[in-house]
């Protein structure tokens, strides 16, 4: 089967290194020639935003999916209308990579998410502070997102098609990844507590499993059987999710595609969401998720102040610690807060876990030669 990858980073990279075991041609298209994926695909370099060029990309394979939702919407709903199979949907994706449509999304199919307002433009904003402001488009990775606290904050806002959003108080935040196959089949990962770098917004570590009550789990079911029903769409869907101090789940964003809290999957579970993504692409029967025991990720970020040719420092120390196993993207340029790579560690109590990802978060730096 040829199966077409919009975005050549490194979600598409393990994907593929995920599914070489199996019998498939893989094609990706990404605007940056050394991607992660350049080497271990038939690469095109190209954008994935523009109408044309996705198009052409599409055309022949048997199916086209994403690791970016950031793509041209257009062009695929062409490409399904000639028939080539688009997982998910493009209609799915619209909805998710506009801020705006998804908060509708969520409002008109009954799954609780924070009390918004809509805006165009910043002098439209009339909502109770403190709120959080999300960029309408284009926003990811902690980018395009900003609290507004005061009325002072006010003066900050952007003054372009935003979502104003309710502050959670928040306990915990959350992710669970939801496999849907074109035959209705699902199948979750078992719910992750993330925890982010305060500095840079970006997922530190992800722990697995998550710390939390039999109520706040089946109030997180509900929402991901609302969500299966609503989308209308195979894929693999990350739900990030807010516990607030009240007990009370909430939906925070979607992403359609792999995301960056599945990783530690790839030891810590039976199967990785990568191998889930395979099967919902080759509509085959969904893998077991269950979990091995406690296992967690710690991302692998470039340093302030360092641009340039990546070194990692610390890193052959770190491989010689039991149960920890390294992945890095195939970037060869590291710039403060890029993402190079990531760390997935076992263990046997959620306490051996902690100790052991802080452990080598001080081990190991991403710094330039």
């Amino acid at each position: 089967m040829k199966i077409g990858i919009l975005g050549g980073g490194q979600l598409g990279r393990m994907l593929i290194q995920e599914a070489l075991k199996y019998d498939d041609e893989w094609f990706t298209l990404d605007p940056a020639k050394d991607a992660p994926c350049s080497g271990i695909s038939n690469f095109t370099e190209g954008s994935f935003n523009d109408y044309d060029t996705v198009f052409d990309f599409g055309k022949g394979k048997d199916v086209v999916s994403i690791e970016i939702e950031h793509v041209n919407v257009d062009a695929l709903m062409e490409l399904e209308e000639c028939g080539i199979k688009v997982i998910p949907s493009p209609q799915i994706i619209q909805t998710i990579q506009q801020k705006i449509l998804q908060k509708k999304f969520y409002l008109a199919n009954d799954i609780p998410s924070p009390d918004f307002q809509a805006i165009q433009h910043k002098s439209e904003a009339d909502f109770p502070l403190p709120f959080v402001q999300k960029m309408n488009t284009g926003g990811y990775d902690g980018k395009g997102v900003q609290v507004i606290k005061t009325a002072e904050d006010l003066q900050k806002l952007w003054d372009v098609p935003s979502v104003l959003e309710s502050l959670v108080d928040i306990d915990k935040e959350l992710s669970i990844i939801i496999a849907i196959t074109e035959n209705g089949e699902s199948r979750t990962f078992p719910v992750t507590e993330m925890i982010a770098d305060p500095k840079l917004n970006l997922l530190d570590f992800n722990i697995c499993p998550a710390e939390i009550d039999e109520d706040a789990e089946n109030q997180i079911r509900k929402i991901t059987e609302k969500f299966a029903e609503a989308a209308q769409s195979p894929g693999l869907f990350a739900i990030e999710l807010f516990l607030d101090k009240k007990g009370k789940i909430w939906v925070n964003e979607t992403a359609p595609r792999l995301h960056n809290s599945g990783h530690q999957t790839q030891e810590g579970n039976a199967n990785s969401q990568f191998e889930q993504l395979y099967r919902v692409l080759k509509n085959l029967p969904l893998a077991d998720t269950g979990s091995l025991g406690f296992s967690g990720m710690l991302n692998l970020v470039g340093e302030e102040h360092f641009s340039g040719k990546v070194k990692y420092e610390g890193l052959n120390e770190v491989l010689k610690l039991p149960r920890t196993y390294v992945h890095l993207y195939g970037k060869t340029e590291t710039k403060p807060g890029r993402k190079m790579g990531h760390i997935n560690v076992l263990a046997d109590s959620r306490q051996d876990l902690m100790e052991k990802l802080g452990q080598i978060k001080s081990m190991v730096k991403v710094i330039s030669s």
